[in-house]
């Protein structure tokens, strides 16, 4: 899809951002909220969003859009290193409710780690994916980052994606009860 514009988010994008980081992340997002069901982890993100500093924030996600300005996906990408200072406002959200603060980093140093990929449905298919990657490459070069890192869980159909886009296994993490591989992207 050569018509899709990638902008930085701002936090206006949240009504269309959150539910779709929500609807992506799933169990991910209810660990690191303390929620029980999706609709309570999307008022808590909605509460982060606009907010720096986290790992959810509109500051580290780029958008997808069509040229007249309707949102067809995000990309959520930070510099690895900093995951676990990205973390501390939601391990604070946890202390607060009374729970345990333990998040599982995902981040690895030395690449700039894409924690959410989510594109509609209805632009699925469509090259939206692949271009919010090829953004997340780009800001990781600019970063002076030699690699792009992320997580899939097996079975997910985004690996086909990521097989296509030059990703390469890379080790396997468990993270909020789920088995992931780490994937990653070697910039040249």
């Amino acid at each position: 899809m050569t018509d899709v514009l990638i902008r930085p988010a701002h936090p206006f994008d949240a009504a269309f951002a959150v539910p779709l980081i929500q609807a992506t992340i799933g169990r991910i997002g209810l660990a690191l909220t303390g929620a029980a069901a999706d609709v309570e982890a999307e008022r808590a993100l909605l509460g982060f969003y606009p907010l720096r500093g986290n790992r959810l924030s509109f500051e580290h996600q780029l958008i997808a859009q069509s040229p007249a300005g309707e949102p067809l996906g995000l990309i959520l990408a930070y510099p690895g290193e900093h995951a676990e200072a990205l973390d501390e406002p939601f391990r604070e959200r946890l202390h607060a409710l009374g729970l345990p603060g333990r998040i599982e980093s995902e981040g690895t140093p030395g690449e700039l780690y894409v924690d959410t990929l989510a594109v509609t449905e209805a632009a699925r298919g469509r090259g939206t994916g692949g271009r919010l990657l090829d953004a997340a490459s780009e800001r990781a070069a600019k970063l002076g980052l030699r690699r792009v890192g992320l997580l899939v869980e097996d079975g997910n159909p985004a690996a086909r994606l990521y097989a296509r886009q030059g990703f390469r296994p890379a080790g396997t993490r468990v993270l909020a009860g789920g088995t992931y591989t780490h994937l990653v992207r070697d910039l040249t």
